[in-house]
């Protein structure tokens, strides 16, 4: 620990954001200059992975080219202050930050601190400045460990999956294990097979003491499996007699659920706001850099002896003493990288706080999250009455829950990802009634029910099942789970039930049963996470050859060995060294002994051709194929055709593959020329004087469009073409001025052209045009070559591993130093 240091002039500070750097100023005041550094500064080289394999595993860091002037600027900073303060966060990402920015920025011991924060608030920054700490360099192993491990992999699996399943794929630790788990629950989906049942319902009039008729609903404790036993029992109830048998009555109490970590946070903030996981994240950020939340990547359910204070006060002045019960939570993962505190807002006296709607919900419910795990049990009775039907052993069961006395209710309900049939029974006031008591039946219902499928992932359940296994941290979900959907291997999205029909019974008091057969939607998706093709067929690759890398249980150990590196009980490259040997032996077999992997299913024979029709991932994406690719130039080339969105290479039938073909069909003539409609790499379209029209999403089927549509699409994207156009000129009809997403553009020669934005684009000349558009072909040559010399080290990268790791034992321009040094911020 560093001596305690007084504020003085020429003071640095250095944060990862301008955000979090202004709020700091605000505190620190005259005397010190806050500077960011706009997150890492540097990261491994990409040449050779980045990784000496042949010297301990040693990474290769290089400066960003988009930092270098930050770095630069940083650098005469630090030469001129008196002090520099690195002020990075407090998890492993915030030391590894720390750490490069002393190395970078080749800082000196004697006149460099480093300081941490779980908040930013005056207090918490003078108590940090007042003591500094060093570079734990623990945590910087720790995360180094993860990059490099992660690069390896990464670098190493990938070109496998190029060579053996689809080129430009790519191939990451913990995400190929967060698209097994959907895979799997996919795969579960598919081969569910619902089972029927049927559901019995009673609604009774009772009077009430005082003379009123209530009502009161009931259910029979039993499901009939069959219709016939369901129809014989509703008979009955026409001449039963309806007996009130037993009342039971149960106290209860519901305890709150502790303060928010990172993970818990992304789930209720997912399940009541409909945030996702990276939404929460990047709002929550700027809450914390603003100085309203502490530290946001944290699994600590811990609040300071403060924190406890501030709650039981404002607990008491706005519900009363009778309301607060102060808890202590324990935090139930080992090995935390957690910091301090659960995430808490920074002053609990303000229930709400200025800035985005969605920053304001956010605060919302962490401040009621936060209040609620310190208030005292919501106390509850449960009511249960058991109703006789005649002779019948099955029973109803009327069941209502009365809320005592509220306590953290009063506050904050915690939500479910629970889905089917819920359970309504709370907050139900039943009538007053007592044993023996006969009930006037109103009528008997009986629904028939089926089995509920297994859930599907939403971002928050796959995040508890993430962390349930003991696979990622705090600050790796959200990125995990950006990232399988950007590489497209899942895809997040509602999809509308289906229509089915059930067998419904109907029988009032004193008239005949009423049965008929009725409709209903079931089976609405709503922002759940479904795996591509592409996605179950390059999982189903890796669980065949790398069976460790997708294990739910080895990807938990190396998570436990980088808490282990953390705590100091590991050496970080004997880790690496234990996975990477058996690793990068598996990749060399694999390349050698592995077939191509397509996914590819034979579906039976093309009844017009007689030729084998079958499906399989392609080029492009999952095609349906009629035919067999030969060799023979003379043969007969297949048929191909794209699948539909909705038809899956497991599921699609041969029927539905057959249908395919149907495509392109030529609907008539409009203007004199033919209207097609097709499907092409990005979905159906209308081909029409060989121009493109996107069939409209979720509306048009290009199986049944028909001419007249078509037409209208065509005038619509025409209209829309012509808002396009700022300028067009008469002498030079390829060159135009167009108006495109991401502002106006100059197009000619099928090329596009940028408009500076000191440039009007409606008051452009021809000249200046053509000006703009020399001056830019001026630079494309250096263009061209930039792009050959990156295609020649992506080819480079495609041979085997084995020829890369050779290259290894050639001298690294920048090899890291083998540790952090501790002397930097005594």
């Amino acid at each position: 620990m560093g001596k305690k240091t007084t504020v003085t002039e020429g003071n640095l500070v250095i944060v990862e954001s301008p955000a979090k750097a202004k709020t700091i100023e605000k505190f620190l005041g005259k005397g010190f200059l806050v500077k960011s550094s706009y997150g890492h500064i540097r990261d491994l080289s990409k040449s050779d992975f980045g990784v000496d394999i042949n010297n301990n595993y040693q990474p290769d860091y290089i400066v960003s080219s988009d930092k270098k002037e930050v770095v630069k600027e940083l650098k005469q900073l630090a030469k001129k202050a008196e002090v520099v303060w690195i002020a990075s966060d407090e998890d492993r990402e915030g030391e590894a930050i720390a750490w490069h920015l002393y190395e970078t920025l080749e800082l000196k011991p004697e006149n460099t601190r480093r300081i941490v924060f779980h908040e930013i608030t005056k207090d918490a920054i003078q108590k940090a400045v007042e003591n500094p700490r060093a570079i734990d360099e623990n945590l910087v192993n720790a995360q180094q460990a993860r990059r490099v491990l992660d690069r390896l992999v990464g670098f190493e699996l990938s070109p496998v999956l190029w060579r053996k399943v689809k080129p430009s794929l790519s191939a990451g630790r913990v995400q190929s294990v967060a698209v097994r788990l959907i895979v799997d629950r996919e795969r579960e989906v598919f081969a569910f097979k619902p089972t029927s049942s049927y559901r019995v319902t009673a609604q009774f009039e009772v009077t009430d003491d005082k003379g009123y008729v209530r009502e009161l609903k009931a259910e029979l404790n039993r499901r009939f499996d069959t219709l016939e036993e369901t129809r014989a029992f509703v008979e009955k109830c026409g001449d039963a007699q309806f007996l009130v048998s037993q009342i039971e009555k149960k106290p209860m109490k519901k305890s709150p659920a502790a303060p928010f970590t990172t993970s818990t946070l992304q789930q209720e903030a997912s399940r009541k706001l409909g945030y996702s996981v990276s939404q929460t994240m990047s709002v929550a950020q700027k809450l914390y850099e603003a100085g309203k939340i502490t530290y946001m990547r944290t699994d600590s359910v811990n609040l300071s002896d403060l924190a406890l204070n501030m709650a039981s006060t404002q607990i008491t002045e706005k519900m009363g003493a009778e309301y607060v019960k102060i808890r202590k939570y324990k935090t139930k993962a080992k090995g935390a990288q957690e910091a301090h505190e659960a995430i808490r807002p920074t002053y609990l006296d303000k229930e709400t706080v200025s800035g985005s709607a969605q920053e304001k919900k956010l605060y919302e419910l962490i401040w009621k999250r936060t209040i609620a795990s310190q208030m005292s049990d919501a106390q509850l009775e449960k009511t249960v009455i058991h109703i006789n039907a005649g002779d019948a052993k099955e029973k109803f069961m009327a069941t209502g829950e009365v809320i005592k006395f509220d306590g953290f209710l009063k506050v904050y309900i915690e939500s479910t990802d629970s889905e089917g049939e819920q359970d309504d029974s709370q907050g139900v006031l039943l009538p007053p009634m007592a044993e023996g008591d006969v009930l006037a039946m109103q009528h008997v219902e009986a629904r028939q029910r089926w089995s509920q499928k297994p859930a599907r992932y939403t971002e928050a359940s796959l995040v508890r099942k993430l962390e349930e296994l003991g696979i990622g941290r705090p600050s790796t979900y959200a990125p995990t789970i950006s990232t399988i959907q950007n590489r497209g291997y899942v895809e997040k999205e509602d999809r509308d039930g289906k229509q089915r029909s059930y067998q419904h019974l109907w029988l009032e008091n004193g008239k005949s049963l009423v049965e008929s057969e009725k409709t209903e939607i079931s089976g609405a998706e709503r922002s759940k996470l479904f795996p591509t093709d592409i996605g179950m067929v390059v999982n189903d690759f890796l669980v065949k050859y790398f069976d460790n890398i997708v294990s739910f249980d080895f990807t938990a150990k190396v998570e436990k060995e980088f808490d282990d590196v953390a705590l100091g009980k590991v050496e970080w490259s004997k880790s690496i060294d234990d996975f990477y040997k058996p690793f990068h032996i598996k990749v060399e077999e694999t390349l050698e002994v592995s077939e191509k992997s397509t996914g590819e299913r034979i579906l039976g024979v093309d009844p017009a051709s007689g030729k084998q029709i079958s499906v399989r991932i392609g080029r492009f994406g999952p095609l349906a194929q009629i035919g067999v690719s030969s060799e023979d130039e003379d043969a007969e080339k297949p048929r191909f055709a794209s699948l539909r969105k909705g038809l899956h290479l497991e599921t699609i039938t041969i029927e539905e593959a057959l249908d395919l073909f149907k495509l392109p069909r030529t609907l008539g003539e409009f203007e004199g020329k033919v209207v097609v409609i097709g499907i092409g790499r990005f979905g159906p379209y209308i081909r029409h004087d060989s121009k493109f029209v996107s069939l409209k999403k979720d509306v048009d089927d290009p199986f049944e469009i028909d001419l007249e549509t078509s037409i209208e699409r065509i005038k619509t994207k025409r209209e829309e073409d012509l808002k396009k156009i700022i300028q067009l000129f008469d002498e030079e009809p390829d060159l135009q001025v167009l108006q495109g997403r991401w502002g106006p553009f100059i197009k000619f020669q099928k090329k596009n052209y940028k408009i500076p934005k000191d440039k009007n684009a409606e008051e452009l000349s021809l000249e200046e045009c053509k000006a703009l558009i020399e001056a830019e072909d001026k630079k494309s040559p250096a263009k061209k070559g930039a792009k050959k010399t990156t295609a020649k080290k992506t080819s480079a990268k495609k041979t085997t591993t084995k020829k890369a790791t050779t290259k290894k034992t050639t001298a690294k321009k920048t090899t890291a130093k083998k540790k952090p040094s501790t002397k930097s911020t005594k």
